[in-house]
């Protein structure tokens, strides 16, 4: 039906090259609106017309923040983002962003490998092949992708426990990921570390205690002001953790000495199996440091995510210091894998997310019908990755487990002459 109506447009209609946009009230469009696409229906076979049904799905689709394109395929499309909310700032985020074609096809690959990967880790789980806990990604990939893409070469990233898909999008393999759930020597952290302990370069981990990376990440972004780096540091939490004091001692201390940080809230709704709503008294996290700018995104539109962090980069570059973003979000598992994920939400309520909301299928029916990619080529996508993360389970269970030795391994940056840990030697005793 698309392709249909795209050839009568352009019978009726001549097209300018991406870049140019022109008025509502001209002739020449690139990208359509629904009143155009009800025009063109109407006039050509009157309201009854399946395309007119069509007019219909386009205004649905626009109403959620994404551009829908009728065109001769493109390199590149302009697509209109969702709506942000700000606090304290005059202006924000821009409403509209470009994205090329390599662009959608790397957002896309990875939202899917790490939704693909953390499927096989649930049922990695599930199997009893890994040990200690598991705090699952999927839903979320929009945030991580969307945050890797505004960021610059040099600029760091500290999260919570939940960090398996914010390794794979700073650059860590799949393997390196399984391998060191299920306690491989080829993990990140050589199968040491598990689900929680897992770094890469510019990568501070995974860390278990609710709330303790955001002083942890406002010292990596003191450092960086030390040291003069024209960079930024991302600092990662829940709104699980957002109650936390530590959270407000590091806000208090980053405006203080204007720190080049981000603090990002996820807002995934649950602080493990207790609604946000019932666990803080105000809800918009964007606001709660009331002496730092904020601003809100639509955690499941990548490209939103994308320029609001490029937004808030700018922001701090430009010595204004740090800033509150929240990005609100939904996790399709429970809070880890021993949480079923129902007893506080409804099934009903998750599968509406992921009929609605999901954000690899918004943005990759966002692509598709921009004229960006093909269906084909979404496809090939899901499934050229769906093999490849099979292929790293594979490989993880057959990966040799770590030598006892390991465990004295990697303790002290400047290893100790004759014992391995200080303090395991008698005469170090005395």
């Amino acid at each position: 039906m698309a392709g249909t109506l795209q050839r009568m447009a352009a019978d009726r209609y001549q097209w300018r090259p991406p870049r140019q946009f022109p008025s509502r009230s001209s002739n020449l469009f690139n990208c359509v609106s629904p009143l155009h696409l009800k025009r063109i229906a109407t006039t050509m076979f009157g309201r009854r017309a399946r395309c007119f049904e069509l007019s219909k799905r386009v205004k649905s689709l626009l109403q959620r923040g994404f551009s829908v394109g009728i065109r001769n395929p493109a390199e590149s499309v302009t697509f209109n983002l969702s709506e942000y909310k700000l606090y304290m700032l005059d202006n924000g985020p821009p409403k509209q962003t470009v994205c090329n074609k390599e662009e959608a096809k790397n957002y896309i690959e990875q939202m899917v490998r790490i939704r693909q990967m953390e499927n096989a880790c649930s049922n990695l789980y599930k199997e009893r092949k890994v040990r200690g806990f598991c705090h699952l990604y999927a839903g979320q990939e929009a945030v991580g992708v969307g945050v890797e893409a505004g960021l610059k070469p040099g600029d760091a990233m500290i999260t919570s426990y939940r960090c398996h898909g914010l390794m794979v999008t700073r650059g860590a393999s799949v393997l390196s990921v399984i391998s060191e759930l299920t306690g491989r020597t080829t993990g990140a952290s050589m199968g040491k570390g598990g689900s929680m302990h897992m770094y890469y370069k510019d990568f501070y981990g995974g860390n278990g205690i609710v709330g303790a990376q955001v002083p942890l990440g406002a010292g990596v972004a003191l450092a960086m002001k030390y040291r003069k780096q024209a960079n930024v540091c991302v600092d990662m939490y829940g709104d699980g953790a957002a109650n936390q004091g530590q959270v407000f001692e590091a806000f208090n201390l980053a405006k203080l000495w204007k720190l080049p940080v981000i603090f990002l809230c996820e807002n995934n709704k649950y602080g493990m199996g207790t609604a946000d709503c019932r666990s803080s008294a105000c809800i918009d996290y964007y606001t709660r440091a009331s002496y730092i700018p904020g601003l809100w995104v639509n955690g499941m539109d990548v490209l939103a995510v994308r320029e609001a962090i490029r937004f808030c980069r700018n922001w701090i570059m430009a010595g204004n210091g740090p800033i509150v973003f929240e990005a609100e979000t939904y996790r399709y598992f429970g809070h880890s894998m021993s949480d079923p994920g129902t007893s506080y939400r409804t099934r009903d309520e998750i599968d509406l997310v992921r009929k609605q909301r999901d954000p690899i299928n918004l943005f990759s029916q966002s692509v598709i019908s921009a004229g960006l990619l093909t269906d084909a080529e979404v496809k090939e996508i899901n499934a050229v990755v769906k093999k490849e993360v099979a292929q790293d389970r594979d490989q993880a269970e057959t990966t040799p487990e770590p030598d006892v030795k390991l465990a004295y391994e990697h303790v002290h940056k400047q290893p100790i002459p004759g014992s391995p840990i200080r303090g395991c030697d008698i005469l170090e005793m005395h």
